[in-house]
């Protein structure tokens, strides 16, 4: 197969040199032209000599410090949540940790593409799971699934259970029985030891759940 060359009228910003293609726009050219801006304005801010990228490691240890400080503040707001009789907005609490954990996962998403990609991935991996907590405190099921699930494609194992049992746990108060059952199946193959005994748990409300809903089910199929 012949390669194609396709001339693309690319912008370049004389002010930010930001690169953008107004006439011709399309998904995977603006993600594509976001990552080099990106990656430009990373440069831009080294104050390495010629700014030319450092080394993979060491990291610059400022990110990484202001990443873990607000994870942890986000995780004093949870602990502090109050109970609705003494609170105006009982809410207040989980909502501000749900605004520091996103802080924080947008700058791990941050990270500048010359580190290792291994370190972004362990950040996003226990932030998504942490905010998945919140969202559950708030019976926002949805969105603590979602974060759930995509805190184990970051990291399934080791030291990740949590994040199998916390979607798990979205996916019965959901009702989507059967989606829970492989879930916590494949979590107990591949999420390690954590949360071992209350992924089992859940495998056991599931399965009796499911039971039940058969044999009503197959009840109502006699009766027809």
């Amino acid at each position: 197969m012949d390669e194609t060359f396709t001339l693309l009228p690319i912008h370049l910003d004389p002010a930010t040199k930001a690169l953008s293609c107004p006439s011709l726009s399309t998904p995977a050219l603006t993600a594509e032209l976001h990552a080099l801006n990106q990656t430009h304005r990373a440069l831009l801010t080294l104050d390495t000599p010629h700014q030319v990228p450092p080394a993979p490691l060491p990291l610059n240890p400022k990110r990484s410090a202001a990443i873990q400080k607000m994870r942890e503040q986000g995780n004093a707001s949870l602990s502090k949540r109050t109970p609705a009789a003494h609170s105006s907005n009982p809410q207040a609490h989980v909502l501000e940790a749900i605004k520091l954990y996103t802080y924080a996962l947008e700058m791990a998403l941050g990270r500048p593409p010359w580190e290792p990609a291994s370190i972004a991935r362990d950040e996003l991996s226990l932030l998504l799971s942490n905010r998945a907590q919140a969202h559950m405190l708030l019976q926002n099921w949805p969105e603590g699934s979602v974060d759930a699930e995509t805190s184990t494609e970051m990291k399934a194992a080791p030291g990740n259970g949590k994040a199998w049992w916390r979607r798990g746990r979205c996916l019965v108060e959901m009702g989507r029985w059967e989606e829970c059952e492989e879930w916590v199946k494949r979590g107990l193959e591949v999420g390690g030891e954590e949360m071992v005994g209350e992924l089992r748990s859940l495998g056991v409300e599931v399965a009796r759940e499911l039971k039940r809903i058969r044999e009503k089910e197959g009840r109502g199929g006699e009766g027809r």
